[in-house]
């Protein structure tokens, strides 16, 4: 249930083009018609929230659901593996493990048997490693869509009551974590996207280090570790809006300030070259496989080496302030301002500007 729903400058009378709904549209269109109201409804829409909570008997469920889809540069395989650690992050980011799921598969008219058989086999491998099981959902072939499309796949779990975290649940004197990087997604994509513009610029080596970055956009080992290690206050994957946008998320759903180190924000070598030649900006690109989270001051150190432990870097990046101290970026100079949700991530434009044209 993705509700945390941001996106680009709009008309009055126009949604964004690309992306999440703005938080205007949100809270005037979607949040006022959620249908019945429920009790057993103990965390539903929220911004920044990509999953709900539900109690159901003397446990609760944390569900979540998401869209994706595929294009044929990327890999039929990668596009299986993508839909369940993608989905299934969102649950994970609650320090809940993913355990059941269903999903709608949307394929477009005259596609070959081997592909719907390559992304399946995927989709059921990944589900085995991760112990999910598959429910139910739908499958079948439809026009007006160019590409297979996951239109919709929800991942839930259960818990003990209460043995959970929410992106709101923050707290002033924290640190702020950040895994692996900026720009994981946007960097893993477009260098799949165009391989041989690409490796002629920067050489076959960096490209395919770069292309190898997909199979790091999931958070679900990354958060089930961090919460096992004790002392995780809140969680938020970085997805639209990147590193910059998820620390945001969290603390908005918190309502804490924060101050952040560009300075201690890891960037790949491929990540700054493969941003710097699109010309945009790593901090603010979506990052899927980059987990934000704020820890007690007293487990920082367990955290990291749990992470480590399991081969995932992390980095302390800011700490959480009070929300009077306001929400501080600081510049690898030392210059501070404000820490401001994207207005449009800047891959969109650049991947779907870019989609139709040949990689030559």
């Amino acid at each position: 249930m993705n509700f945390g729903l941001q996106g680009g400058i709009m008309a009055k009378k126009d949604l964004p083009r690309i992306g999440k709904l703005t938080p205007d549209i949100f809270n005037e269109v979607i949040f006022p018609k959620t249908g019945a109201p429920s009790y057993e409804l103990l965390v539903g829409p929220k911004h920044g929230f990509d999953a709900a909570v539900l109690k159901v008997g003397d446990k609760v469920m944390v569900v979540a659901e998401d869209p994706t889809f595929g294009v044929p540069s990327w890999g039929w395989r990668q596009f299986g593996w993508g839909v369940v650690h993608i989905c299934a992050s969102d649950v994970a980011v609650f320090g809940v493990k993913p355990k059941y799921m269903t999903i709608c598969l949307l394929l477009p008219l005259n596609t070959q048997r081997s592909v719907l058989e390559e992304i399946w086999s995927s989709i059921h491998e990944e589900c085995v490693k991760l112990g999910i099981t598959i429910v139910g959902g739908h499958t079948g072939v439809y026009g007006g869509i160019s590409y297979p499309l996951n239109g919709g796949c929800t991942v839930w779990g259960f818990a003990e009551d209460g043995k959970y975290v929410t992106p709101g649940g923050a707290q002033v004197g924290d640190k702020i974590l950040i895994t692996k990087g900026a720009a994981v997604e946007a960097t893993a994509i477009l260098a799949l996207q165009y391989p041989k513009t690409l490796t002629r610029v920067f050489g076959s080596s960096l490209v395919k280090k770069a292309q190898e970055l997909y199979w790091q956009m999931s958070v679900v080992e990354d958060a089930l570790t961090a919460f096992d290690a004790g002392g995780v206050t809140a969680m938020h994957d970085a997805t639209e809006g990147g590193v910059l946008g998820g620390i945001y998320e969290i603390a908005e759903a918190s309502d804490v300030g924060v101050r952040v180190y560009l300075n201690r924000i890891k960037i790949s070598e491929e990540a700054k070259k493969i941003c710097g030649f699109f010309g945009i900006d790593p901090y603010k690109s979506i990052s899927e496989g980059t987990l934000v989270l704020t820890v007690r001051e007293n487990s920082v150190e367990k955290v990291i080496g749990a992470l480590k432990s399991k081969g995932i870097d992390a980095m302390v990046v800011g700490e959480v302030t009070s929300k009077e101290c306001g929400r501080k970026v600081i510049s690898d100079d030392g210059k501070e301002f404000e820490l401001e949700f994207p207005e449009e991530d800047p891959f969109w434009k650049v991947f779907f500007e870019t989609l139709e044209k040949p990689d030559l």
